[in-house]
């Protein structure tokens, strides 16, 4: 991948002041529930610079990138995933993907995204409309993908991967996505978190007695309460986006959000803005079309060949000497 440099001397200032990009995972309520907290102000700033995006477009990538990158917790050794969001609306959707190494990429599929009138809020339901998720897993192993699909109901990507969880995977999940913009429309700041409800190992003896479906039933009802405390913890959260760009620390959130939890930070990474592809990788795809086709384009395109990887917007000037 080539990486645009990003120029604005104010923008970089900024970046340098507040928290780094990270994500810290956590546990919390004796390990029934796991979550990740990501700063991903620098990843979505290199993403708007790779893909020359205006406001609207990098709110719409840049939260799908940001919901990629929590998602490379609930990987399973190395596997890739991608995340597929297709609507009917003007932003037509995105492809996003994410690897458990910790790189995300990933396109709109309608760019630039078509305006009548200027953005008044950042609400994006007006721009997305019906449609499905898909989330397409490859892990390491694995013959063929697994792939999961439900529709948009809520218009808004994080809860339609919340509700994607839900009835896909069949597991209770949150996610909370936010992009802070200045008055001069920079990114200063972005993150997101994602909380997912484990399943308890062990177990109640598989003779149901009356005790033990009693004990079952109380048990059932009192985590209940506890994940209605949790939710209720996660939707005071403040607007992330504006948390780190005013210089909020990560673990101020994790610790005092969700402090009657007893929650235990467990990891640290770094998830980036990037993409495997490179000159000589397309430089072998163009070399192994049908002769006929790489004929034609020594004999009558012009040189360089430009390419544009449409995941993460390098340019690649590919000579026809190296074709041959």
């Amino acid at each position: 991948m080539v990486k645009e440099e990003i120029t604005d001397k104010e923008l970089l200032l900024h970046l340098d002041k507040i928290h780094k990009d990270e994500m810290t995972i956590f546990v919390m309520a004796d390990g029934l529930i796991r979550g990740a907290f990501f700063n991903g102000t620098r990843l979505v700033n290199q993403m708007r610079t790779n893909h020359h995006l205006g406001i609207l477009e990098t709110l719409v990538l840049g939260q799908a990138e940001i919901c990629a990158a929590l998602m490379i917790p609930t990987m399973k050794g190395r596997e890739h995933l991608t995340f597929r969001y297709e609507c009917q609306g003007p932003a037509v959707g995105f492809s996003v993907e994410a690897d458990s190494t910790g790189y995300v990429r990933g396109h709109l599929l309608q760019n630039p995204i078509p305006l009548e009138k200027p953005l008044e809020n950042w609400d994006l339901s007006p721009f997305l409309g019906e449609g499905t998720v898909t989330v397409t897993r490859m892990g390491e192993g694995m013959k063929t993908p697994q792939v999961g699909i439900t529709p948009i109901v809520y218009k808004n990507i994080a809860q339609d991967l919340t509700y994607y969880f839900a009835q896909s995977e069949q597991i209770h999940s949150a996610f909370n996505t936010s992009i802070q913009f200045d008055e001069k429309g920079k990114v200063v700041g972005a993150g997101g978190m994602f909380l997912q409800v484990m399943p308890k190992s062990g177990g109640k003896s598989a003779l149901k007695t009356e005790q033990v479906e009693n004990d079952i039933e109380k048990e059932n009802a009192e985590k209940e309460k506890l994940l209605a405390r949790v939710e209720n913890a996660f939707s005071a959260m403040p607007s992330i986006g504006k948390w780190f760009a005013e210089g909020g620390d990560m673990e101020d959130v994790i610790y005092g959000l969700f402090r009657e939890f007893n929650p235990c930070a467990v990891l640290s990474r770094d998830i980036i803005f990037d993409c495997p592809c490179s000159k000589e990788y397309y430089a072998k795809q163009i070399k192994n079309l049908p002769k006929s086709e790489l004929a034609d384009i020594i004999a009558n395109d012009s040189e360089p060949l430009k390419i544009i990887c449409h995941n993460c917007g390098s340019t690649y000037d590919i000579m026809k000497s190296d074709l041959v």
